[in-house]
């Protein structure tokens, strides 16, 4: 394509690709984290700082995966870069933390905060006893994962997609209510007493501040989004540094907006004791208003179909790629991501960020370690390819090399936790994915899930990578005839019982 020609219906533009990327990150982090960070700052200029300081280091990994993704543009993100230089077992193994563990919590952490918020914006009308107040937290969020799932379970296109929207109109609202009460407090009511010593009580623990980068770096997560469909940006040697770099910067001057705010009407002590800050914020200062912000900031969960795409791209059991044509909907991937949230909802919220936050470093540490091998084996990349100075590359590489080693002292639990995780996917890979012969068990368990999963479901496989298979290894029409549904018929050519694992 010419520079001179116009986009495909199917590829974004500068406005939508900032607009995709401000979206992705922002969501409910910045209504959950600002509790622990100011726990572990124990100071308004420490916390501050912090969240700056996440903003600059994810602008500098932003210039990093610019370089990487006008490089190699297949889609995928960091599992296409490790795969990109032959690590295919490192690609699996984050791959596996993801589906399992990361995006499961990530959406769970959304849940519980919706009941958190749901739960404080009513007490002052319907109080809860404390005892009875946990539970009734995780039954409304468990309330919400089953509502989106009903949404996207039946009609992915017409429900699922408004409802975002309706969504992401309330979270803008709350963000510009929140700023805007608080410098009208700051301003206008000279509301300063806060910041007359702004660094007084700095807990400058090299472990603590880790642990308040983990916190802010998750409220951040998602400024990568861009990578992960590089081939639908129109112009991403022109498009995605603007994006990229734009919608970063503008979040972070939100983020900070949103923690001065926050600081004028409350003490860092009662921020860091607050499990619904926006809430206690509002009841504050915004008088019968404060009911709506707790609505408004709390419907911040979306379905990523994460798990669906690498089942397609022949990742995961064949079963998982199943979706309805009707609805166009996943059906197989959304149960079992419902189930994986469920679970990993029962753990607590701090513990869960702090394990997504470790996974995501360990992928943005392989990312760039590719990078580095790609410039040191002089691999061939895209014609036009953006080489940004190996300084940015570095700067990244040593700041999320000690984000994964500092936390051992301060969080070893969890950061053990982590790196079993982790492990158990390369023992799975090397164990199942990695040979060329799978085991006949092994084959005829994925062939019979992946029928049940028709039958139940009335969906059909739907794999991207179709693979030549023996006559012997081929479904025939009459077994596809027996899925009990239509489009599996009229989807036969995509189905393949080979899988390894």
């Amino acid at each position: 394509m010419s520079e001179s020609s116009p986009p495909s219906r199917h590829q974004m533009g500068l406005v939508a690709c900032t607009c995709y990327v401000f979206a992705n990150i922002v969501g409910a982090g910045i209504f959950i984290t600002p509790g622990p960070i100011f726990a572990y700052t124990s100071s308004i200029g420490l916390a501050l700082l912090v969240w700056a300081g996440c903003g600059l280091i994810s602008i500098i990994g932003g210039i990093c995966y610019i370089e990487l993704g006008t490089s190699i543009l297949e889609p995928g993100c960091d599992f296409a870069y490790a795969v990109y230089v032959g690590w295919e077992s490192l690609a699996f193994s984050f791959m596996w933390v993801g589906v399992l563990m990361s995006y499961p919590a990530s959406a769970a952490i959304q849940a519980h905060t919706f009941g958190q918020y749901i739960v404080a914006g009513l007490a002052p009308v319907v109080p809860i006893d404390p005892q009875w107040q946990e539970l009734v937290e995780r039954g409304l969020g468990f309330a919400l994962i089953l509502l989106l799932t009903v949404l996207n379970f039946y009609a992915i296109d017409k429900y699922a997609s408004k409802f975002q929207i309706f969504v992401t109109a309330a979270k803008l609202l709350a963000l510009a209510v929140i700023i805007f009460t608080g410098f009208y407090y700051l301003i206008v009511k000279g509301w300063t007493h806060n910041f007359e010593n702004i660094m007084a009580g700095s807990n400058w623990n090299p472990g603590s501040i880790a642990l308040a980068f983990y916190g802010a770096s998750w409220s951040f997560s998602g400024w990568d989004i861009l990578n992960y469909g590089t081939p639908e940006i129109y112009k991403p040697r022109r498009t995605m540094p603007i994006a990229l770099l734009g919608g970063i910067a503008l979040v972070t001057l939100i983020y900070l907006a949103m923690n001065v705010s926050y600081c004028v009407v409350m003490t860092p002590q009662q921020i860091s004791n607050s499990s619904a800050v926006a809430v206690e914020f509002a009841q504050a200062t915004l008088g019968s208003f404060s009911y709506a912000i707790p609505f408004m900031t709390a419907l911040m969960l979306s379905f990523l179909r994460f798990t669906h795409a690498a089942a397609r791209e022949g990742h995961l059991p064949r079963f998982l790629s199943c979706i309805n044509t009707g609805s166009n909907s996943p059906r197989a991937a959304l149960l079992f991501q419902l189930v994986c949230m469920v679970l990993v909802s029962f753990v607590n919220t701090n513990d869960l960020i702090n394990y997504v936050t470790f996974i995501m470093f360990g992928q943005r540490l392989i990312s760039i370690a590719a990078l580095f091998w790609i410039r040191y084996k002089k691999l061939p990349v895209a014609a036009g390819a953006i080489e940004v100075p190996i300084i940015f590359s570095i700067v990244f590489w040593l700041f999320t090399a000690a984000l994964i080693v500092v936390p051992f002292v301060e969080d070893t639990k969890n950061t053990i936790i982590g790196i079993i995780f982790v492990a158990v996917g390369l023992a799975i890979y090397y164990v199942f994915v990695k040979p060329t012969n799978t085991p006949n068990f092994l084959i005829r368990l994925n062939d019979g899930m992946t029928r049940v999963t028709c039958r139940l479901l009335f969906s059909a496989p739907d794999l991207r990578r179709v693979a030549a298979t023996t006559a012997t290894e081929t479904a025939t029409d009459e077994e596809l005839h027996s899925l009990n549904s239509a489009d599996c018929h009229k989807r036969r050519e995509k189905i393949t019982p080979t899988y390894n694992a």
